[in-house]
């Protein structure tokens, strides 16, 4: 019992980087997904602290920009939740694909542990590039044994009530209901940590 009670005072940080819908656009501070997620953990890990590295309108190859900067000494897991500017944007997927394993191979170089957060094309990229995009994170996932939530907006997207006015960014309630689905890979996450 002892040797729990000081696995849940240790403390843990993780690195959220992201893009917008990891920032928290259109949101307060602690409405935003690390925001909300850590609050949801605290009880059961008082040490844990999550680091918002969500920048809007970040892509791919811009979040692998700022990783060096961005994972200090003291991260101790990472989150990823990249790719969605690079569908929006009809980027090469090959590009965001290249982009996404250079950030897992610096994860692994720290012997990090990492949750993918995968993201969907739109369906107006055309079958061939969504059939690409969509399955690029099961590859990296496997590719780097890490662990996958398949589509981060899972229960949020297409429903207006837990968007924003603008259909693509999550309101509190579409928060909530992110961070109650991916709660479960955030505590499988916790227990790699070193």
């Amino acid at each position: 019992l002892f040797s729990i009670q000081v696995a849940l005072a240790k403390s843990i940080t993780l690195l959220a980087l992201g893009d917008s819908l990891t920032s928290g656009l259109g949101l307060e501070a602690n409405e935003a997904f690390p925001a909300k997620l850590e609050a949801a953990l605290q009880s059961r890990y008082p040490g844990l602290k999550i680091i918002n590295g969500g920048i809007s309108g970040d892509t791919a190859a811009d979040g692998l920009a700022r990783l060096d900067w961005a994972l200090t000494d003291d991260v101790s897991g990472l989150i990823v939740e990249l790719g969605a500017n690079d569908a929006l944007r009809g980027l090469d997927v090959s590009q965001t694909e290249t982009a996404l394993n250079a950030i897992m191979a610096k994860a692994r170089q720290k012997n990090l542990p990492v949750l993918i957060l995968g993201m969907k094309s739109p369906p107006n990229m055309g079958p061939d590039y969504v059939a690409h995009f969509d399955s690029l994170y099961s590859r990296l996932a496997e590719k780097y044994q890490a662990l996958l939530y398949p589509f981060y907006l899972e229960g949020v997207a297409a429903d207006a009530s837990l968007n924003q006015a603008d259909g693509i960014h999550p309101n509190g309630q579409g928060v909530d209901v992110i961070v109650s689905k991916v709660m479960p890979k955030i505590e499988e996450l916790i227990g790699k940590v070193p």
